[in-house]
């Protein structure tokens, strides 16, 4: 059989999106929501008692919040040991054969929770379903951006948002449905299909090609060749393969082979900073509030806003039908307005929501309040993954050099599952105790701290090949300079990997 099923060009591209990226991005959703929509089912607190807030009051309901949001954040907790994971396992098992470990961990994460018949059973078994996602959120998109040209890099990536939001929207009209059934299957099952996405990615990934950047990286150029002809469509003796291979070798030179230890070292490549933009990102991407959302959705509308249990699971899955709908917004913005100018959307958009959401659900008694509450959680479900859901993802392999790119978005990665974590733990927490007044923390993060800091620190990163966003850094002076030089340096991908663009580049510095 010919590799890659025969694909070249623009459908291998197609094939490695809706083969591997989409089930792996749907799982990802998928997993994020499914345990937040089973908390009330009856059959569920039966099971687990020690978890329920919805038939217990005062001090019992208190100690059972902190419990729920535990158990709720274990599966995030996984993902971070998961995600850190790739920092020894990445480079050495390449990119293919990490997503297909930490899929097969998926699974057997999903069996064990599926059939667990005590809290410590769930609880070992969202840890493992984490560890092997982990593995997964922390790779997929370093070898998507590896894979992708600079010119539709970032929608390519940014998809990713788009099958998130089928994930979360799936898990919950899945929980809706099961929740008409009686016995432990309404839970039972929504657990254990988390397994029927991780199977497509292990099957379809052996067909798939790997990274040619790490190949060259490993020194296996020939390998690389072919992977890159395949992907352009193009003769592996061309002038487009050889000018590819060469920017990827000259990248290599100027950075180094950096190591895990290299990224805390002063050094001209700036790899601290780097990964401190790429930890930062995929911090906000959790901090803006979107988990707190997310997770306890049926909870806010049924609980804090007065709804009846079947409308609030209506509306918690209609919240992610929107957020779906709303995805391809970025996808298809990204690469015409940028990284910059879509973060820092979102993030006003997102704080604005988070601000009336609070003060109208203050007003719980009052019909009007409650819509309009409604109305402004479905409006952050537009603003987020237009800029913060995938792009994250995307920026923080974009802004790290291949010689660390593993271990700058295994951290960053792990950044985005230990705040989700911190989310998810304290979020029952801060319902029970803040009330209204909770809304009002994520309104002020958003507002305050990830506009302000994405339009001082973060460079813009659209159009340009992984070695030119390297030139931004190596001309870098300080912590300030990378978004003055990236607006101020010509994008000049076929050359982008030069000593005499890096000059150019440095000689710019110097003028701004």
């Amino acid at each position: 059989m010919a590799p890659y099923f025969g694909l070249r060009g623009k459908h291998l591209d197609a094939a490695m999106i809706w083969a591997v990226i989409m089930p792996a991005y749907i799982l990802f959703g998928y997993n994020n929501a499914v345990a937040g929509g089973l908390l009330s089912l009856p059959a569920w607190i039966e099971t687990f008692p020690r978890i329920n807030t919805y038939t217990t009051t005062g001090d019992v309901k208190t100690n059972n919040s902190r419990v729920q949001g535990t158990v709720v954040a274990m599966y995030t907790l996984g993902c971070f040991f998961g995600a850190l994971t790739c920092i020894w396992l990445g480079d050495r098992l390449g990119r293919k054969r990490t997503i297909m470990l930490g899929a097969f961990i998926d699974v057997i994460g999903a069996a064990v929770q599926s059939s667990s018949y005590s809290l410590a059973q769930l609880i070992v078994g969202r840890l493992v379903t984490g560890l092997g996602f982990g593995l997964v959120t922390a790779t997929a998109p370093n070898w998507q951006s590896e894979c992708s040209r600079a010119s539709h890099r970032g929608s390519a990536v940014l998809l990713e948002g788009f099958f998130i939001s089928m994930g979360l929207a799936i898990a919950d009209w899945i929980n809706f449905g099961m929740s008409h059934t009686t016995g432990a299957v309404s839970w039972r099952v929504p657990l254990a299909l988390s397994a029927f996405w991780a199977i497509i990615v292990i099957v379809m990934v052996p067909n798939m090609p790997e990274s040619p950047r790490w190949l060259i990286k490993k020194g296996r150029v020939v390998e690389a060749r072919e992977v890159l002809s395949a992907l352009a469509d193009v003769p592996a003796d061309s002038e487009t393969v050889n000018l590819d291979v060469r920017d990827i070798e000259e990248s290599l030179t100027l950075t180094g082979k950096g190591t895990f230890r290299d990224i805390f070292h002063p050094s001209e490549q700036r790899f601290f900073h780097r990964a401190c933009l790429a930890a930062a990102g995929q911090m906000f991407q959790q901090m803006s509030g979107i988990n707190a959302l997310a997770f306890y959705q049926n909870t806010i509308f049924e609980s804090d806003l007065g709804l009846s249990p079947q409308l609030a699971r209506i509306l918690g899955a209609s919240v992610f039908t929107w957020q779906t709908i709303c995805s391809p917004i970025g996808v298809l913005t990204v690469d015409r307005l940028g990284r910059r100018k879509l973060m820092m959307f979102a993030a006003f958009g997102m704080g604005m929501c988070m601000a009336i959401i609070a003060g109208t659900s203050s007003q719980s008694n009052s019909t009007s309040c409650v819509i309009v509450a409604a109305v402004f959680i479905f409006m952050f479900s537009f603003f987020f993954p237009t800029g913060f859901l995938g792009l994250t993802f995307l920026y923080a392999a974009e802004i790290s050099p291949l010689s660390v790119r593993v271990s700058i978005t295994s951290i960053s990665t792990g950044s985005a599952w230990l705040f989700n974590f911190l989310v998810a733990e304290i979020t029952p927490v801060g319902f029970d105790t803040l009330g209204y007044k909770y809304y009002i923390i994520y309104a002020c993060i958003n507002l305050f701290l990830i506009l302000p800091s994405v339009y001082f620190f973060f460079p813009e990163t659209n159009g340009r090949s992984l070695e030119e966003v390297d030139q931004i850094f190596l001309a870098s002076k300080n912590i300030f300079a990378p978004v003055s030089i990236a607006r101020e340096m010509p994008q000049n991908a076929n050359n982008s990997g030069s000593l005499e663009y890096k000059e150019e580049a440095r000689a710019e510095v110097e003028n701004l």
